[in-house]
């Protein structure tokens, strides 16, 4: 079986702490401390937003909505992936991760991405990362956490500040605190996606991240889509106890015309010693659910083939899930500490969301120590053991030929918005 899916009865005893092997372990977490950022001598502070600034806003005609997303998607994502082409040997990430909380409102059984004693980012940090990340060539901005709208009055102005220097600002969010007062700020500041992370209909203990508690929010946010320009997509995690789950959400998700994002249920990659959920879990997918998923997996892949449901995952993405929980990943070339990276609510910098609790020195914010070397010494071992949806994506991009040929397809349809991936 392979060790990052353990059997739900499992003794405490047989449950690996992290998925990849010591020696890797051993070298990542290495005793010396981190760098630290660098003070200045009068801390930056970020801007307040006025609001409204769009009072009473009317809604879009669809061919308006369509135009500011293609519009939008050039600018940030577009001509930055090209200047990273032609800038090969520089440190342009095309997908920064910004995490503003290591602190969430929510206990997910398969997720240890939050810890609540972890102080929240400062609005020192927060600016100096944006400016820095700018002037580095980035133009897209994924708010992290834990969970971004613990502090909502700190992510409207965020977003605010990002979407004033023409940033694409993503926002991740359980939605439990997106009230519709929150929506209405955020969509008037510029946020240009909303990552609603949703793995059950009905609430449970092991998957609190439901979407009955919330839907009226939803309703909401998705009815005020044309009224600021930004778009909703479903984030979904796979996991033992929610397979029919998955297929719901994927209808409700086609009903209301948004996109949806699929994970396969994993155990930490690196040690996280709060994660207080590594034994017994009840989300965590074995052999006997293997099939399961394989054809859970072909659903979704047939939907989006036949029916024209919008995903993210590319079909190959989907089929290499079914590997990944085999323990046999397919080699693929990450990018993470390329053309992505990650920045710790401290201003520190690591290449990639596994890599959040590890101890090596990668630099910080205004001063970052990526080195190519060590990354694909590195990569040798953890792309065994992950299948990040949006390095993989990003991976799969860096093949001109691929892009050309996906460019060509979207301008013969006017880009109208289209959600397709690169295939």
């Amino acid at each position: 079986m392979a060790p990052a899916l353990q059997q739900e009865n499992a003794p405490a005893s047989s449950a690996p702490a992290f998925r990849i092997d010591q020696q890797l372990h051993q070298i990542l977490y290495k005793p010396e401390p981190r760098s630290v950022l660098k003070a200045l001598p009068e801390p930056a502070v970020l801007p307040e937003p006025p609001y409204p600034i769009h009072p009473d806003p009317q809604p879009m005609t669809k061919s308006e909505y369509q135009k500011l997303n293609a519009i939008r998607t050039w600018k940030t994502w577009g001509a930055p992936y090209f200047k990273s082409r032609w800038y090969s040997k520089d440190l342009r990430p095309i997908i920064p991760y910004l995490f503003t909380e290591w602190k969430c409102n929510y206990d997910c059984h398969y997720c240890w991405s939050y810890n609540n004693k972890v102080k929240g980012m400062t609005e020192d940090t927060a600016k100096r990362s944006i400016d820095w990340l700018h002037g580095i060539g980035s133009r897209v901005l994924a708010l992290m956490g834990g969970e971004p709208l613990l502090r909502p009055k700190f992510i409207h102005k965020i977003v605010y500040y990002s979407a004033k220097k023409d940033i694409f600002v993503y926002l991740p969010t359980n939605g439990r605190l997106m009230k519709p007062d929150v929506i209405d700020r955020l969509g008037d500041a510029g946020v240009a996606t909303v990552n609603l992370a949703v793995d059950s209909v009905k609430d449970r203990k092991s998957l609190p991240k439901a979407l009955e508690p919330i839907m009226p929010y939803f309703k909401y946010l998705v009815s005020r889509q044309h009224h600021y320009g930004y778009t909703v997509m479903f984030n979904i995690n796979i996991c033992r106890n929610n397979m029919d789950d998955v297929r719901e959400l994927t209808e409700i998700a086609h009903d209301h015309g948004i996109a949806t994002d699929y994970h396969i249920n994993e155990s930490p990659m690196t040690e996280q010693t709060h994660f207080k959920h590594l034994d017994e879990n009840v989300t965590y997918l074995t052999p006997d659910d293997w099939s399961k998923v394989d054809d859970l997996l072909d659903y979704l892949d047939a939907k989006r083939h036949n029916e024209g449901y919008k995903m993210v995952n590319q079909s190959k993405h989907m089929q290499d899930m079914k590997q990944l929980m085999r323990g046999e990943v397919p080699p693929w070339k990450c990018r993470a500490g390329q053309n992505s990276l990650i920045i710790r609510t401290d201003g520190t910098l690591a290449p990639c969301f596994p890599m959040y609790s590890v101890t090596h020195d990668w630099g910080t914010i205004e001063n970052p120590k990526f080195e190519a070397g060590q990354l694909d010494e590195m990569k040798q071992e953890c792309s065994k053991h992950c299948l990040s949806t949006c390095n993989y994506i990003l991976a799969y991009c860096y093949d001109t030929k691929r892009v050309l040929k996906w460019t060509l397809k979207q301008a013969m349809h006017g880009f109208k918005g289209s959600t397709d991936t690169i295939q």
